[in-house]
Formats: C-alpha cells, sequence, structure tokens
C-alpha cells in the first residue's frame, strides 16, 4: 500500500478510536443505569446516571462552575509546579550519580509519607489559603514525572553518547542534542501519569480543609445524604483527569510527532 494511502487512512483511524472510546464511555454508563434499575439499588447507596444528572441540573445557578473552577485552578497549578520542579530534578540525577544517590532517598521519603496526613501539617503551617492544595496536589503528581524523565535522559545511546564526545561536545550540548530527543517518549509519559495524580492530590488536599472545589462539594453532599450531587463531582473529577491526558497526548502529536510510537494495524 502507498503511502498517500496511509496518509488518507490515518485522520480515519484517529476519529474511529475516538468513536470507540466514546462508545465505550456510553456502553459504561448505560450499563450502570441498567444495574441500577434491574436491581432496584437506593439512591442513597448507588445513584442512576439519569439521578446523578437530574441532581446536578437542579444545583444553585453557578454552583457547580465555582466549585469546577476552583479545582481546575488548584490541579493546573500543581501540575505545572510539580513540571518546573521535576524536570531540572531528573536533570540534576542524571548528570551525577553522586547527586542522585543523595537526592533518591529523599525523594522515595516523600512518596512514602500519606498526603491525606500531610495535608492538614501544611494548612496549619501555610494557612486555610490556595497554597497548601496547590504543595499538595505538587507532592502527589511530581514523582511518577521525575522518574520518567530521568530514565528518558539515561535511555541515549552509549554509542551517541561517546560520538558527541569525540566532538568534544559540552555538557549541555550532550543534554540538549542528544538525551532530551530521546527522553521525550519518556517525558510525556510522565506528564500523562502526572496529570491523572494531579487531580487526586486536588481532590485530597480539597477533603482536608476548602471552601469550594469538587472535593468540598463531595463532602458536603455527603454530610446531607445528596449522593447523587457527590457522584456527579466524582464524574467530573473522572472527565477532567481524562481531559488533561488527552491534551497531553494532543500536544504530544502536535509539537513531537517523530517521538510517537504508533500501534500496528490490526490484520484481523
Amino acid at each position: 500500500m502507498s503511502n498517500s494511502s496511509n496518509k488518507r487512512r490515518r485522520p480515519l483511524r484517529h476519529l474511529s478510536a475516538a468513536g470507540q472510546s466514546m462508545a465505550a464511555i456510553a456502553a459504561l454508563f448505560a450499563l450502570w443505569e441498567a444495574v441500577v434499575r434491574l436491581f432496584a439499588i437506593p439512591a442513597f447507596i448507588l445513584p442512576a446516571p439519569s439521578a446523578i444528572w437530574t441532581a446536578v441540573l437542579h444545583m444553585p445557578a453557578g454552583s457547580l462552575t465555582k466549585h469546577l473552577a476552583a479545582t481546575v485552578g488548584t490541579v493546573l497549578l500543581g501540575f505545572a509546579l510539580s513540571i518546573a520542579i521535576s524536570l531540572p530534578l531528573a536533570i540534576l540525577i542524571t548528570a551525577s550519580r553522586a547527586v542522585s544517590r543523595i537526592l533518591y532517598p529523599l525523594l522515595i521519603l516523600t512518596q512514602s509519607i500519606p498526603k491525606v496526613a500531610l495535608a492538614p501539617i501544611l494548612i496549619i503551617a501555610l494557612g486555610a489559603n490556595e497554597l497548601p492544595r496547590v504543595l499538595v496536589t505538587f507532592l502527589v503528581a511530581f514523582f511518577p514525572l521525575v522518574v520518567a524523565t530521568a530514565s528518558g535522559l539515561l535511555a541515549a545511546p552509549s554509542e551517541l553518547i561517546e560520538l558527541g564526545r569525540s566532538y568534544r561536545a559540552s555538557k549541555f550540548k550532550e543534554l540538549l542534542r542528544i538525551r532530551l530527543p530521546y527522553a521525550i517518549p519518556f517525558i510525556f509519559s510522565g506528564l500523562k501519569v502526572a496529570s491523572a495524580l494531579a487531580v487526586v492530590g486536588a481532590v485530597v488536599a480539597e477533603f482536608v480543609a476548602a471552601d469550594r472545589g469538587l472535593g468540598y462539594l463531595i463532602t458536603t453532599s455527603m454530610a446531607f445524604f445528596e449522593t447523587p450531587v457527590a457522584w456527579g463531582a466524582v464524574v467530573l473529577l473522572a472527565f477532567l483527569g481524562m481531559a488533561l491526558f488527552a491534551l497531553i497526548g494532543l500536544i504530544e502529536k502536535v509539537l513531537f510527532p517523530w517521538a510517537i510510537v504508533e500501534e500496528p494495524l490490526a490484520t484481523t
């Protein structure tokens, strides 16, 4: 098959994949609705998607938008902070074995601390404002990005590294022209994982202390046994994580299409 025909089929294949994903999500909600109706599950235990939709529509005007905007802001700030710190940190770790021996145990230590236990301590130390929530989001999200980036920087072929050194390339040129291009797929893999974890971190922080946000909406809704509203917030959080994941994938396709390894077409 010619390259031109492959190019014509590629957009159709991407549209088909998107359609399959939407169909799978729709099938999941349909199955959810059917199970709740078939077994007559009470709404305070597991509401049907239709009940969740109705409860969300009956919320006060602008209330859901306010909570969603607060969570999105926390997620984006914490995620941006994780990128700003993780990438230089990964470069430091791969540049020196001594630095790696010092930093890696500290990084593992930060991940060993339950963030639910750390959140109230940060709130007492920093106040009940946005900063502790952003820090909790950052602490949850940054570790996989550091590990993925460091692994990518070390994945460059030793032959290319030796070739660059034979031409007396500086450490900066070696990093910029050899190591970073090979690390791009690893970095974006870490970004996708970190984006999902950033949503988790933001909600954990909102559970502890917040006056708005989807995590706050879940806790207040369950306090008044408004289970469909709480489930509506959970569904929104799921779609928020999916949207961030898809956005990072789109950025990777647009800026670094050469770094994407496409799966072979099925033969059946």
